[in-house]
């Protein structure tokens, strides 16, 4: 796997998502989980942050059973070992012990490395005591503490795309149903204390002198079909119509952002038991 220093961005994708769906507010989509007191929205931005004493996250108001999930984010500088941002999906308030979950995690890091964004796929996640997760891990070929920039996961029946800005850098298809994720989930986002694995597996812990560590969330996206929509709805598109997957432009936007900036992958990854990832 190889690691691009270079400033280029990706080949255009030609098909945008984000721009055929409308933002919703936070109040609108959203509300608090935990951590009341270390949570904000002001104007159309919602802040989050951890501490010492807590971190904070949010839930979605419905649960969905597939859709267009997603936000602008912006993350904190400097010193974060230890510390997750994160959007996800997750059913683990229903199904405690045996959950589906599929997200967008952002490991901190240390002053002279760049964040990594890991994107992972779980299915009745930890019935047997013992999670397999379905890591594939990122270097982001810009700053992502900057500016906003849009994240965001299409889940469809027979596929699970995950997009930065519009740009599409891990697909996962529905190969067999115990595979694949299909029972509704709500969309969740935290800051929370990750250290026991976060960093370079737990290397570097969160530093509370460099505290408050803070995330920054606005633009949300909820479009989908929820568990009260009738059963002949359809999720939005990954792509232009016409294609049933991504567009050729697409996967090789996708193809770039993989053979450049990908830096794991748990299919190639020869200390993990395959037999338990046959999707491989």
């Amino acid at each position: 796997m190889i690691l691009c220093t270079s400033a280029q961005g990706p080949p255009s994708p030609g098909y945008y998502p984000s721009s055929k769906i409308r933002s919703v507010s936070f109040e609108q989509g959203f509300r608090n989980l935990w951590g009341p007191q270390h949570q904000r929205v002001d104007q159309d931005t919602l802040t989050i942050w951890l501490d010492s004493t807590s971190g904070s996250g949010f839930k979605s108001l419905h649960s969905y059973r597939s859709g267009y999930f997603g936000a602008a984010i912006k993350l904190q500088p400097g010193y974060t070992a230890g510390v997750n941002t994160c959007i996800y999906l997750s059913n683990n308030q229903d199904y405690p012990g045996n959950h589906d979950e599929i997200d967008i995690e952002f490991l901190g890091t240390t002053l002279d490395k760049p964040y990594v964004l890991q994107t992972n796929v779980y299915i009745r996640g930890s019935g047997d005591r013992k999670i397999i997760g379905r890591e594939m891990k990122f270097h982001l070929w810009f700053d992502p503490t900057e500016d906003f920039h849009n994240y965001a996961i299409l889940w469809e029946p027979n596929e699970i795309i995950f997009l930065v800005d519009d740009v599409p850098i891990r697909r996962y298809p529905r190969k067999s149903d115990a595979t694949f994720p299909a029972r509704p989930m709500y969309v969740y986002g935290s800051i929370w204390d990750a250290s026991s694995w976060a960093t370079e597996d737990g290397k570097y812990k969160a530093d509370y002198k460099y505290q408050p560590f803070i995330g920054r969330y606005r633009n949300f996206k909820l479009q989908g079909c929820s568990t009260e929509a009738s059963i002949s709805c359809q999720p939005p598109s990954a792509s232009p119509s016409g294609f049933n997957s991504l567009s050729p432009e697409q996967f090789s936007s996708m193809q770039w952002v993989q053979n450049n900036y990908m830096i794991y992958n748990y299919c190639h990854d020869p200390r993990r038991d395959h037999t338990q990832t046959p999707e491989c």
